[in-house]
């Protein structure tokens, strides 16, 4: 009897272990999918900022023949 219990205590115990493993690779693959659409917005950031860089060099081309 007394053996029973502890195979079921150690059961549960096991369980709760598998439970905490679960919820640590879950929470891993949340933060992986946030750097990767962090990544991803930098990315769009990047290029939204090189085409306002080239749309200022086009303006300020333009300025300059005109002026001429």
């Amino acid at each position: 009897m007394t053996r029973f219990i502890f195979l079921i205590a150690a059961a549960a115990l096991a369980g709760c272990g598998v439970e905490t493993a679960s919820t640590a690779a879950t929470a891993a693959a949340l933060k992986k999918q946030e750097v990767e659409q962090g990544k991803k917005t930098m990315e769009q950031a990047r290029q939204n900022i090189d085409k306002a860089m080239e749309q200022v060099q086009q303006s300020q081309q333009s300025r300059e023949a005109a002026e001429k």
